[in-house]
């Protein structure tokens, strides 16, 4: 593991590794493009509007404070608990595993260090483990 992924978590460095706001748009906006064409998505784009402009928006802002960035999210939503918010979704592992496909293969179209890539994939399975638990759907 190099110095600069021992970084990762604490302070701004992860969201400066994404590439701040700039490169987390880049991030969710590839990440909701593969939701919409990947057939292992299908799922979990049906959960969604068919707009999906406040969707991208929510996951950008809450990516920025969730990453050591500025707290959009909640400068304008206000607070969240992000396995709460998704309680009455039915959302089991393949749904789970759909969601961290889609986030895979935006952040492996992103210009990341790939300890970032790995790092980040990590850290979103935290809580994509905890919707699962939460909406305990098998």
């Amino acid at each position: 593991m190099s110095s600069e992924s021992k970084k990762y978590g604490i302070e701004d460095h992860s969201y400066k590794a994404a590439g701040g706001l700039s490169g987390i748009t880049q991030l969710v906006n590839s990440f909701y493009d593969f939701m919409e064409a990947l057939p292992e998505a299908t799922v979990i784009r049906s959960m969604h509007p068919s707009d999906l402009t406040e969707a991208r928006k929510k996951l950008r802002y809450f990516l920025s404070g969730w990453l050591g960035g500025p707290k959009l999210y909640s400068e304008h939503y206000g607070s969240i608990t992000i396995p709460s918010a998704h309680k009455h979704l039915p959302i089991g592992y393949d749904e789970m595993e759909a969601w961290i496909l889609c986030m895979q293969k935006a952040a492996d179209e992103q210009p990341y260090e790939e300890s970032f890539r790995i790092y980040l994939i990590e850290q979103l399975r935290v809580p994509a483990e905890r919707i699962k638990e939460v909406c305990n759907v098998k």
